[in-house]
């Protein structure tokens, strides 16, 4: 296992491709957040990447967040959840994260909406847009946008916060540049527009094969795992 001084000397690297991939953009390094992409990563390695520096953490699996959280409810973490949302679960995840980066389809906020009205409790979120028009990635499709976030607008215990993507998967980050470049675009639109209660203030993009192309492109939240953890261990 990765012991605490390996964690920091991965975290370091990290900051510093984030450092120079700002500085090409004309970018200030301090706006961009990291989100450690803790998906299969045992808590103890959490409490390690905690003692490096790193205090969000982003789920995927609404089960493995709930039990993440008592792992290390002695910490001061924010949590984050990133990954598909199952309907079924919205329980184990509204009103329990800083901030949900996967609203993807309208029945999925009706479901969040009833179950924080009954909470009395509101919840950030992030629209995911499916940038890259693959079938096998979730996401409200680009041209529906807006649309979708002037809906969930209406919402009183939705927050919309920005947006959210996942680029096509490539050897070649460069590949993924055209799908976080329209997410910027698709940003600026919606914020032109002036939703009431609506906060274009995040762009969660980019991960541990991409994120130097997302922040060039403007990505001021990103998801890494691997860079950070090192390859995630086989599915059992």
């Amino acid at each position: 296992m990765e012991n605490s001084d390996g964690l920091a000397g991965a975290l370091a690297l990290v900051r510093e491709r984030v450092s120079r991939a700002a500085q090409r953009a004309g970018r200030d390094p301090r706006e961009i957040v990291l989100v450690a992409a803790s998906k299969a990563v045992p808590a103890e390695r959490l409490r390690q990447a905690w003692g490096a520096g790193l205090t969000r953490f982003g789920e995927n699996r609404a089960q493995e967040l709930k039990e993440k959280q008592a792992a290390l409810a002695d910490l001061a973490v924010e949590w984050h959840f990133i990954g598909h949302l199952q309907r079924n679960k919205v329980k184990d995840v509204a009103g329990k994260v800083a901030l949900l980066h996967s609203l993807d389809r309208w029945e999925l906020a009706l479901d969040l909406e009833r179950h924080l009205s009954a909470l009395g409790r509101s919840q950030p979120v992030l629209v995911q847009v499916n940038s890259s028009g693959e079938s096998s990635k979730s996401g409200v499709a680009p041209g529906d946008a807006l649309d979708f976030v002037r809906r969930v607008a209406g919402l009183p215990h939705l927050e919309v916060h920005g947006l959210m993507t996942i680029a096509r998967l490539d050897p070649d980050p460069e590949q993924a540049r055209h799908c976080f470049r329209l997410l910027r675009e698709l940003r600026d639109q919606i914020a032109a527009a002036a939703i009431p209660g609506v906060r274009m203030e995040w762009l969660s993009m980019g991960m541990s094969g991409d994120f130097e192309v997302a922040v060039e492109e403007g990505a001021n939240l990103i998801r890494l795992g691997t860079a950070i953890f090192g390859p995630r261990p086989p599915r059992r």
